[in-house]
């Protein structure tokens, strides 16, 4: 899913993996599994009776070394093979927006796109500065990079 024009912010990063599209996606999608690859995402459980289909909700744990908090997010997009797309705090809110992009570029291996946009501020990112908002949007740019790195070498050696 790609970020719309009235994104206040976003960014992406691609990487090529050795796997699979429906193998990084059922990774992706495992939200539980994120804190295997992320730098600041720890995991997550999904609500009450959730399978991962679009509308669906789960909460999102995250940790950096200055604190921890969790998010409500709803499944936005969920294309075995394609796209698993989710926002925090929901549709209605329509915070920010992740978004993993598998596109097969063989039988074994796929091109993988995060992508990361705002639409509306949370209330933690309307309380910031902008000097504080650009930091964390340069951050977060970062944490895609590194996401993606670690989301290879761990899918590549399970392969």
């Amino acid at each position: 899913m790609r970020p719309p024009t009235r994104a206040i912010v976003s960014h992406n990063a691609t990487i090529d993996i050795a796997v699979p599209a429906h193998i990084l996606y059922e990774m992706v999608s495992d939200i539980s599994r994120m804190g295997e690859w992320s730098p600041e995402a720890t995991g997550g459980h999904w609500a009450e009776g959730a399978t991962g289909a679009v509308g669906d909700w789960f909460t999102g744990s995250n940790q950096t070394s200055e604190r921890s908090w969790e998010r409500e997010c709803q499944v936005a997009a969920a294309n075995p093979s394609r796209d698993f797309t989710f926002v925090t705090g929901g549709l209605e809110k329509s915070w920010t927006w992740w978004s993993y992009e598998f596109d097969p570029t063989s039988e074994t291996s796929t091109t993988v796109t995060e992508r990361w946009w705002i639409i509306n501020k949370s209330p933690a990112m309307e309380a910031a500065s902008p000097e504080q908002f650009a930091a964390r949007a340069a951050y977060t740019l970062q944490m895609i990079e590194a996401t993606l790195a670690a989301l290879k070498e761990r899918a590549e050696a399970d392969a």
